[in-house]
């Protein structure tokens, strides 16, 4: 279509945003490169700061410690030298009469800065205001350049004036001007359904309304509230977004209760048999976790589980022991795993605990080739294989199970609600047992799991000792050495883990590999070193950890294939190179690989002082606790909900506005009536509620297997 021909678009939120007046083809670019191509994709463009720009302060009253926002000329700029002309800063000096500031950019396009800014510019700027050498200076500041008259502009001045995100060519000015013209041409069109009885409840204001106040805020507004993301307007626009997805998660969970599934009723004996040939005994909170398991297994309709305990709670024990009682009824389970690693490590566990109990397990990943896997496949199709245990290879077309019961899924938030779907379909309405080591605020998991049950085990296994956590530098590495040394020599044992990234897989590969042999030859010779990574062969893995289970290896040279499913009680220290390339979560987990016998142990972070300020936050939260959910808390905050939980992947809507950790409270009010909804009209059959089933669909694009909405 081009510009010339008339815009008639049924759906007026659906008008490409290059027909609105002003933006055309090529500004329609730029909109794009921040994933805006629609007239609603503009209204969903929140501002994501606000100045008050009511009353502008004059540069002497700017006041230090503060944000604040001043308006001058630009008197000077260019590039400076510090630090023995060895440091860089691009400055902008801006005067008003009254006083000068001086703007600073310590990073950015330099010859960029140099075209943007000319002396004699008028400019707005807003930042933390400190002092230097007794002149006021802001560092990278928000600004922008004043043309024409401000006492008439109305848009940019005299108000409290939203701060959209820019790209190149596309800045504050402009943004504003085209998104008031969208604002006051299609708001008005948008709308929704959620009951007139629930908007009253909840105190929200209109849903157009609420976009009208966010883009351009009426004068009684608290800027406070609004750079918070707590005004009125950000409130509604949140709340539609968590009511639709708690409507879908709340149909989803009464469409799994709705399913005839299959009843495990057995006297648990080969669990029991298990539990008698073990070293150890339950924890009080394993057994409440295995007893609500065992309590939905029982009933007609299909479990919907999910297990959440720290690293080393002992979920494996108890999905394996819920296993069992399937396998008794004559029925077949999978365990699916998110990596081969995981996948290998759950193998070479349980097959050791179940084949003597005649039990047949089976190992699927994309490393069993030909003919084996034809076997596998053969073997499972007759029942022959009890529990089968793989990565994605688990959910094929071409395996086909005998009489699927029970479908484990680890590490819940790496698989999306579509591959859940899709173990599930291999059998006629299995149960689902989810786990996750990653400690998740129970809020969170209620949305991210919101179609499931939750069991939590949040007790450690007695004798589990707290692990000291030291962040060293490089130039420390003889006192680590040291430190290696004296545990050896108490007969303890060690690991050394070396990042392993995929993209470069073969770079850090031969990395652990040399190191293994540098250490063996030049640092402890004394001692026995092994080596364990990705790339071996299964039976090779096991053997290396057979050895270091009976202390024959001192030192184990390792990538991450030692995250998770290792128990050795007699490792006391955990050595971490290049620590500030592993994520929160993945430290935690190596961490939990130590401290698991009755010695004290030590978890030592070897960081390259080059790492960026957000690696240096993590080594420090690794060093200031042990606990999980508090790490996670922390791992959230700094990488953000989407990245942490996968959420791309995950198969739930994605969010425009709303943010699991700063909307929380509001979360839980949208999962409230949400769920009262449907037990009210538990098919959504009330005329009032059809246009809520509309929506629901388009917001979750066919990722809601439920026949029963439709």
């Amino acid at each position: 279509m081009n510009r010339s021909q008339p815009q008639h678009f049924k759906n007026r939120l659906q008008t490409p945003i290059q027909y609105v007046k002003g933006v055309g083809p090529k500004r329609a670019k730029l909109f794009e490169k921040k994933g805006i191509l629609t007239v609603e994709d503009g209204l969903y463009f929140l501002p994501r700061c606000y100045e008050d720009r009511r009353h502008l302060k004059k540069i002497s009253e700017l006041r230090a410690g503060g944000k604040e926002t001043g308006f001058g000329e630009i008197l000077l700029s260019g590039t400076a030298f510090y630090q023995n002309k060895k440091k860089r800063v691009f400055e902008v000096v801006v005067g008003d009469g009254s006083g000068t500031i001086t703007l600073k950019w310590f990073r950015g396009n330099e010859r960029y800065l140099k075209e943007r800014f000319k002396k004699g510019q008028r400019m707005i700027f807003s930042g933390e205001v400190r002092w230097f050498n007794y002149q006021k200076e802001i560092h990278h500041p928000d600004m922008e350049i004043v043309e024409g008259d401000i006492e008439e502009d109305y848009i940019n001045f005299k108000r409290i004036v939203p701060i959209y995100s820019e790209t190149e060519g596309l800045y504050q000015r402009t943004l504003r001007r085209l998104l008031k013209s969208i604002v006051d041409g299609y708001s008005d069109e948008l709308t929704s359904p959620i009951p007139e009885e629930i908007v009253e409840r909840q105190d929200l204001i209109d849903f157009s309304e609420a976009f009208r106040r966010v883009h351009f805020p009426p004068d009684g507004e608290s800027i406070e509230k609004l750079n918070l993301q707590r005004s009125d307007g950000h409130r509604r626009i949140i709340f539609d977004e968590f009511f639709f997805l708690e409507l879908g998660l709340a149909l989803k969970k009464r469409g799994v209760a709705l399913e005839t599934g299959i009843s495990f009723r057995t006297q648990g004996t080969l669990s029991q048999r298990l539990l008698n040939q073990l070293s150890f005994q339950l924890t009080l909170a394993q057994e409440r976790a295995l007893a609500e398991i065992v309590e939905d297994m029982e009933k007609p309709h299909p479990m919907n589980r999910l297990i959440q305990g720290d690293v080393g709670s002992g979920k494996t024990i108890v999905a394996l022991l819920a296993s069992l009682r399937v396998v008794e009824c004559g029925y077949q389970a999978a365990i699916m795993a998110p990596t081969e690693v995981l996948a290998e490590q759950h193998y070479l566990t349980i097959h050791r605990w179940v084949e003597p109990l005649g039990v047949g397990v089976a190992l699927l990943t994309s490393n069993i080739k030909g003919s084996e896997r034809e076997e596998i496949y053969d073997r499972i199709r007759r029942g022959e294989v009890q529990i089968v245990i793989g990565t994605h290879a688990v959910i094929q077309e071409q395996v086909e199970f005998h009489r699927l019961g029970l479908a484990i899924i680890d590490e819940q938030h790496k698989f999306g609600v579509v591959q859940r779907g899709l173990l599930k379909k291999k059998g006629g309405n299995p149960d689902v047992l989810v786990m996750t080591a990653t400690p998740i605020p129970r809020t969170l998991a209620m949305t991210i799991y919101g179609d499931l049950d939750i069991s939590l085990i949040d007790e450690m296994p007695p004798g589990r000792m707290p692990v000291e956590t030291r962040v060293f530098p490089e130039s420390a590495r003889n006192r680590v050495y040291r430190i290696v040394e004296e545990e050896v020599k108490k007969g303890r044992q060690v690991f050394i883990v070396y990042p392993l990234v995929e993209e470069s897989e073969k770079l850090d590969l031969m990395d652990a590999t040399q190191m293994a042999e540098h250490l063996q030859k030049d640092v402890f010779p004394g001692f026995r070193i092994g080596l364990l990574h990705g790339r071996m062969k299964s039976d090779e893995k096991e053997a290396i950890m057979g050895e270091f289970k009976e202390k024959a290896i001192h030192i184990l040279v390792a990538t991450t294939v030692i995250e998770v499913g290792i128990d050795i009680p007699n490792a006391s220290v955990m050595v971490v190179e290049h620590a500030e390339r592993f994520g929160l979560s993945q430290l935690h987990q190596l961490r939990g690989r130590i401290g698991r016998g009755q010695y004290p142990s030590k978890c030592v972070l070897l960081a390259q002082y080059r790492s960026s300020e957000e690696a240096k936050v993590r080594l420090r939260a690794m060093e200031q606790t042990n606990d999980g959910f508090k790490i996670a808390e922390q791992d959230l905050e700094l990488r953000g909900p989407g990245e942490f939980f996968g959420i791309r992947q995950s198969g739930l809507p994605d969010f425009r506005v709303a943010h699991l950790i700063r909307d929380t409270s509001i979360l839980i009010e949208a999962r409230k009536e949400a769920f009262r909804l449907v037990q009210g009209d538990p098919d959504m059959e009330k005329p009032s509620h059809s246009a809520l089933k509309d929506v629901l669909k388009k917001r979750w694009k066919g990722r809601l297997e439920l026949a029963t909405i439709g």
